[in-house]
């Protein structure tokens, strides 16, 4: 972990350079008065366990034994950057287990591609690691009149970028600052610890503060084409892919190969049900669950060794077990003989908020009948959305799943980025992923392609190498009973709206803020809103447009955050207009029914 004199000294010098990075602003919540878990199927222990279970990230690229020792940035040295209450204005809900919903401590900080733990200079034992999990992005919060709602796979309010920004400065901070490192190598060593041990410390914080330098120069060089994420939003697969088939590659490709702006920002999708569809991800791109969540764990960085040819191929910190055991949690077992989905069940509107209008309800279902039932199909609560033909099974055999409805972007008229972009990137793969042994062969370089193969070998290693080796049988329950299909399609799929009450803003990109706007004529939609705020409402159904301090604009005139198509309006159908015009009254009985699912 040593790093030469020279570089440590140009490290010093680039890291005082970028001391005029500005914090950013972040918002100051109210306390709520009370909390409340939505009752959606899960234990207590289930959903802790879900909360924090190590699925191999290492993603702030630090040991948690740093993240706990850090400082907020311009905070004195009494505070803590890793407070539940400081890292609550970034979004992230306070846990069970003293870290945040969705952060997940491991047991050591391991590197596959040198073999080797990161090990505290002073202990010499290795430290912990520390990283994201599914549920970071996929527990959702609302409040309403001081009572704060948790959704258990629901869409998160967070901001990464702030995070990461704050993050990045907070360890500056202890880098150029020599009070701050005094007291976070005490934190971290010991308030004995020897000066060899101190020093060392001190250079394995500098190489990551150069580090993060380098990657913010990436980020700068992409910044015309990038759109702000902002709260609540994240180019999930470019970010993954810059993880994978950049950073990751590096050195083995020159450094920033293969690296792209963020520009298709997505709204954290709600995952209920999300199981039993044939195609996940918004452009229903992915079917096997164990490569959609080992790919979510490679782009939360999940180390994995691509690099080092005299090292194990596609060797990772991936806990495949862990990532078995929640796609069961949310899944459940097979649906059919009750006729409802188990696991993680889509959350029902609560007695805290108001009542829901039964008569407004009914006129509501009939206009869901008449003008959703089409794509989104009959509703979960029905027996006609049980005994339909979108149940189909996957090779003929094994479970069935629902085939859900993939509408074409000429059709629904949304934002094309996100779906568009997967299909035209491509990546470049360095001379250790070629001429790989058969199986493990990079068929394309196809950017989904070869995200899709990327897992797959990095899977089909952990099989490999378990004693015994893991058998066809038991791969194929741990994948979910599911091959690993792949496809890049100008679609957005539409799923069933159980939940959806829960899960604002809409659209698959955010750009839209309630219910109410969604099924307005794109003309009368808010063109700019800000995300950030917790507060509900219940008429609308949405976030309330609150213009608090930190707040995050959506300006939806911005490629990517296009707030058009998916329109009800009085127009020949097609380039996004879907069904007719809607009064004021029918709007809110259409809402009144979403209520009921």
């Amino acid at each position: 972990m040593k790093l030469s004199r020279l570089l440590w000294g140009a490290g010093i010098a680039a890291a005082l350079t970028a001391c005029d990075i500005a914090a950013p602003p972040m918002p100051v919540y109210p306390q709520p008065t009370a909390r409340i878990w939505l009752n959606q199927g899960w234990t207590p222990d289930v959903r802790t366990q879900y909360h924090h279970a190590d699925q191999g990230t290492l993603t702030f690229g630090i040991p948690y034994e740093w993240f706990a020792a850090l400082e907020q940035p311009n905070a004195g040295a009494s505070s803590r950057f890793a407070d539940p209450a400081y890292l609550d204005r970034f979004g992230f809900i306070p846990g069970e287990t003293g870290l945040p919903v969705g952060f997940a401590r491991s047991a050591q900080y391991y590197d596959p591609t040198k073999g080797e733990t990161w090990n505290n200079p002073e202990t010499h034992k290795p430290y912990a690691g520390l990283g994201f999990t599914c549920a970071a992005c996929h527990t959702g919060r609302i409040t309403y009149k001081g009572t704060e709602f948790l959704i258990d796979g629901g869409s998160a309010m967070t901001h990464i970028g702030n995070f990461r920004t704050e993050l990045g400065l907070a360890l500056l901070a202890a880098d150029v600052e020599q009070a701050a490192f005094e007291r976070f190598a005490s934190r971290v060593l010991g308030s004995g610890a020897g000066i060899w041990a101190r020093g060392q410390l001190h250079e394995e914080l500098n190489r990551v503060v150069v580090e993060g330098l380098g990657e913010k120069t990436l980020v700068d060089r992409n910044a015309a084409k990038s759109i702000d994420e902002g709260f609540g939003r994240l180019d999930a697969l470019n970010r993954i892919g810059n993880q994978v088939f950049a950073l990751d590659m590096y050195p083995a490709l020159p450094y920033g190969t293969n690296y792209e702006a963020f520009s298709a920002p997505v709204h954290y999708p709600h995952i209920w049900d999300a199981s039993w569809f044939t195609w996940v991800q918004y452009n229903g791109s992915i079917m096997q669950p164990m490569v959609r969540n080992a790919g979510e764990a490679l782009g939360v960085r999940a180390l994995v060794n691509v690099t080092n040819p005299n090292r194990p191929l596609f060797e990772s910190t991936v806990r495949i077990p862990t990532l078995e055991w929640i796609e069961h949690a949310l899944a459940g077992s097979s649906p059919r003989a009750g006729k409802a989905f188990n696991g993680l069940r889509a959350p029902t509107w609560p007695a805290a908020l108001p009542p829901i209008d039964t008569a407004k309800a009914a006129r509501g279902a009939v206009l869901y009948k008449e003008l959703c039932q089409g794509c989104h199909l009959p509703p979960t609560n029905t027996d006609a959305f049980w005994t339909g033909p979108w149940w189909k099974q996957i090779d003929g055999k094994g479970d069935r799943y629902v085939d859900l409805n993939q509408i074409p972007i000429s059709e629904i008229g949304t934002d094309p980025v996100q779906a568009v972009g997967m299909a035209n990137r491509s990546v470049a793969l360095p001379a250790t992923m070629t001429n790989l042994p058969a199986g493990q062969t990079f068929a394309s370089n196809s950017f989904g392609l070869a995200l899709g193969q990327m897992v797959q070998n990095v899977t089909n290693h952990w099989y490999d190498t378990q004693t015994p080796p893991v058998s066809a049988a038991r791969r194929d329950v741990m994948n979910g009973g599911r091959p690993n299909l792949l496809q890049v399609k100008p679609e957005y799929k539409a799923r069933p709206l159980d939940g959806i009450w829960a899960s604002p803003p809409y659209l698959h990109n955010g750009a839209v803020p309630t219910l109410y706007a969604l099924l307005s004529p794109v003309s009368e939609r808010p063109a700019r809103f800000t995300l950030g705020g917790r507060e509900y409402d219940p008429v609308a159904v949405g976030y309330r447009d609150d213009p608090i301090q930190g707040g995050f604009v959506l300006d939806t005139s911005l490629p990517g955050n296009s707030n058009a198509g998916h329109e009800f309006r009085d127009a020949p159908r097609g380039a996004g207009v879907i069904g007719r015009g809607l009064s004021p009254e029918e709007r809110l009985s259409l809402i009144e029914y979403l209520k009921t699912l």
